[in-house]
């Protein structure tokens, strides 16, 4: 009986035939993939030995060529060229290169090492997604790394070592958060480094040596399973990165790190390999390193590193590499460290070590180059202290004292420093931004007039001042140079070799910050100056020997004899003649210039600082000069008696939120007019909100209602337009609501409107400082 026939089976039949088909061809199409390979990479020696009939799953393998199958599916390709490989022909194309390796899409392993490769890596590698290891070190490609790299979520393995890439690493990089090796030796990466890469937890071996890479090296202390750290020969600094503890391998060498050495180095116990070579370090070295458990190579030559070394210290048993060379150490060489321990290798010339072999200076020759950078020699150090104090005045054009200069900024306000000597320091910012800032920092900055890029003229520029000069600049700190003294230390007057007056601030430090603290923020200032500013003429740092924490902090700053402004506007004031309505106007404009400045010539800007009357101060030409604005990294410091910290200010909006932050100074502003109007400052918030009440109902009622309420000094000599102006400009920045506040761009056109007003009502030739050649009508004031 015949067999009776089903569809159902021959359909069945039919599938498994095509699925066997389409399997076989699947498999065929591997090896002519790879034998394109081999004819694009132009037949490279390692490769010799494939051709039509080879079977490439094969376990066999060497370490020029390898290639791993998984279920007939090539998983790993390796393959490593003859060493300094020639560019392949001009026909080559990583396009099509890449293209082609797409067509072994289950590739998770991809070694390509010196085979000649040129030419940028194509976003087509993205397409092979299943990827977790890369390696195309040692070629020719170049160009940017493309952005379609994040897209390879399982990467876990990137080296690109000695390639010609170039550009900045990529803000993206934390899109690939399986990451654990990321290796860019060797190629034309510039820029800084972004703060992304802190957020690469599984990193473990992070090398950017030998490319351009500048600034400060991000947070680092998330990363806790990093163990290779190599940032050598770029231009990283200044201050030391901030590390996690479990570091294995630490090469900073040849950057332009300029700060101390933090002790908690001392802590990292899995550390073996530590060189901090051939930079600008400054401050003690630590002994401890030396001892450290698993310490094998430690190298800090070329340094400015101090300190005085014992016979008796001890050194790992592991230790076999050290280069203690041309730093400024004293004492004696360790006996671990001396040559009948052969078994290690030691340099150290280029010291003032004692009675040994190598090399050394003489001991003043340290001292010498010490007080070169501000260390205070050994000889000089307080007989009821065991501290070596170090006067470190920070090397370079770009220093400043934007991380403590806030300490500073008001003589007066709890002391008893004389009413004379009123100019208390100010803070010195960058008026434009670095390269190293983010474009919405540069769209942030929104207007910058060509007034603030104006520098303060016969200044001298900023500059280290050593110990010696503060002492011969006050007279050994004579009591006839004494100021006055408040909460945040002493002030004295002094004269520089030139003759040139100076106030000179000597903090005394309650908490202790190393070195590396205050240089996170020394980037900030520069030699820019502002004529609306209090400008610093220089610094100095005295600090511990022992852990590099700093004691005393000098601070050298312009000599503005002249008074604050409300000494001169006091409705009370005996002695000199109060400011006319023309100069009150001119000092307005100058404050308002000088917020401006703080706002919006500043990359990032300064905010909330809490201004008063006090806190400006009058140059020789009656020239308003701010001198107390906020920083907030200082807030973990306590701010000085002004800004944020507060609780107690009649500004309502000192903790306004971020969106509204430069509102808080407009109403400070709006307060220092309403002083300036009426000759003294309103007692409380409430009456200076019932003072914008009466000023708001005076500017529609007649002229003599306005007139009676304003200062009785400047009452008959200013014209009712301006000083309608005045008092709208003062009213509107009062306002409760923030957003009802206006710009500081159209305070400051207002407030130009009335000094030209009133200088056309008195014939003046010329109008007050910063007011147009031209007349112009008041700009109606418009909120944001």
């Amino acid at each position: 009986m015949a067999e009776k026939f089903y569809p159902s089976k021959l359909l069945i039949f039919v599938t498994l035939l095509l699925s066997f088909n389409h399997s076989e061809q699947l498999q065929s199409s591997q090896p002519q993939t790879l034998l394109r390979i081999k004819r694009l990479l132009n037949f490279p020696s390692a490769l010799s030995s494939w051709n039509s009939s080879t079977d490439f799953c094969s376990p066999d393998s060497d370490s020029s060529l390898t290639v791993v199958c998984y279920e007939d599916t090539i998983t790993q390709l390796h393959i490593i060229g003859e060493k300094r490989a020639s560019p392949l022909p001009k026909n080559f194309s990583t396009e099509s290169f890449v293209a082609t390796l797409a067509r072994l899409p289950h590739l998770k392993v991809l070694t390509l090492v010196s085979l000649g490769i040129w030419g940028p890596l194509p976003g087509k590698i993205a397409r092979l997604s299943s990827l977790e290891i890369v390696n195309m070190s040692s070629n020719f490609l170049y160009g940017v790394i493309p952005q379609e790299l994040s897209l390879l979520s399982n990467l876990q393995t990137l080296i690109l070592d000695d390639n010609m890439f170039s550009g900045k690493l990529p803000d993206w990089i934390d899109s690939l958060p399986a990451l654990t090796v990321l290796s860019l030796k060797n190629n034309l990466f510039n820029g800084s480094v972004p703060d992304s890469l802190g957020s690469l937890e599984n990193l473990r071996i992070l090398s950017l040596s030998h490319n351009h890479f500048y600034g400060a090296v991000p947070d680092l202390r998330h990363l806790t399973n990093l163990q290779v750290l190599e940032l050598d020969d770029n231009a990283f600094g200044p201050q030391f990165p901030r590390l996690g503890t479990k570091l294995v391998t630490l090469v900073l060498r040849n950057n332009s790190f300029r700060s101390s050495v933090p002790a908690e180095v001392t802590t990292f116990h899995q550390l073996e390999r530590f060189d901090i070579s051939s930079n600008s370090f400054v401050g003690p070295f630590h002994p401890a390193l030396l001892s450290l458990p698993s310490i094998i190579y430690l190298n800090i030559s070329g340094n400015q590193l101090t300190g005085m070394l014992f016979e008796n210290l001890t050194c790992s048993s592991e230790l076999q590499v050290v280069d203690l060379s041309s730093n400024l150490l004293t004492g004696s060489l360790p006996g671990c460290l001396q040559s009948k321990n052969n078994d290690k290798t030691v340099l150290y010339a280029r010291n003032c070590l004692q009675d040994i072999n190598q090399n050394q200076h003489l001991l003043p020759f340290c001292h010498t180059e010490a007080l070169a950078v501000g260390i205070l020699p050994e000889s000089k150090k307080h007989k009821d202290q065991s501290k070596v104090g170090l006067s470190l005045g920070i090397v370079g054009g770009i220093l400043g004292v934007a991380a403590f200069v806030a300490l500073v900024f008001s003589i007066s306000r709890r002391g008893n420093v004389k009413s004379n000597i009123k100019n208390s320091p100010t803070r010195l910012i960058l008026e434009s931004a670095t390269p190293t800032y983010s474009s919405k920092h540069l769209s942030d900055a929104r207007y910058i007039s060509q007034t603030m890029k104006l520098a303060t003229v016969g200044l001298p520029g900023y500059r280290t001042f050593s110990l010696e000069e503060i002492v011969v600049a006050t007279n050994n700190f004579d009591t006839s140079s004494f100021m006055g003294e408040s909460s945040q230390g002493q002030m004295y007057r002094g004269r520089l070799r030139h003759g040139i007056l100076v106030a000179i601030r000597c903090v005394k430090m309650k908490k202790r910050y190393s070195i590396h603290y205050f240089m996170h923020h020394i980037e900030l200032i520069s030699q820019l100056r502002h004529r609306h500013l209090v400008c610093a003429l220089g610094h100095c740092f005295e600090y511990y020997l022992e852990d590099s924490t700093v004691s005393r902090i000098f601070l050298v700053f312009e000599y503005v004899p002249n008074g604050t402004l409300r000494s001169w506007i006091s409705a009370d004031r005996r002695s000199k003649k109060s400011l006319g309505w023309t100069q009150r106007i001119g000092a307005a404009i100058g404050v308002a210039k000088g917020i401006q400045y703080l706002h919006t010539g500043i990359i990032p800007g300064v905010y909330s600082n809490n201004l008063k009357t006090t806190d400006v101060l009058m140059d020789q030409n009656l020239g308003a000069k701010i001198c107390s604005y906020n920083l907030p990294f200082l807030s973990d410091m306590g701010k000085v008696e002004h800004g944020t910290s507060s609780s107690g200010s009649k500004n309502p909006s000192v903790n306004e939120s971020a969106k509204h932050e430069d509102k808080s100074d407009i109403y400070d502003f709006g307060a220092i007019l309403q002083e300036m109007i009426l000759g003294r400052a309103a007692k409380s918030r409430n009456e200076a909100d019932g003072l914008r009440v009466l000023f708001q109902a005076s500017i529609i009622g007649d002229e003599e209602a306005r007139r009676s309420i304003v200062d009785a000094g400047v009452r008959k000599s200013c014209l009712d337009q301006s000083l309608k102006t005045m008092m709208e400009i003062c009213a509107r920045c009062l306002a409760k609501d923030p957003v009802e506040r206006p710009s500081i761009e159209d305070v400051l056109w207002n407030l130009q409107f009335a000094a030209q007003v009133q200088d056309a009502w008195r014939g003046e030739s010329q109008s007050s400082e910063g007011s147009p050649g031209s007349p112009f009508e008041p700009r109606r004031l418009t909120f944001h």
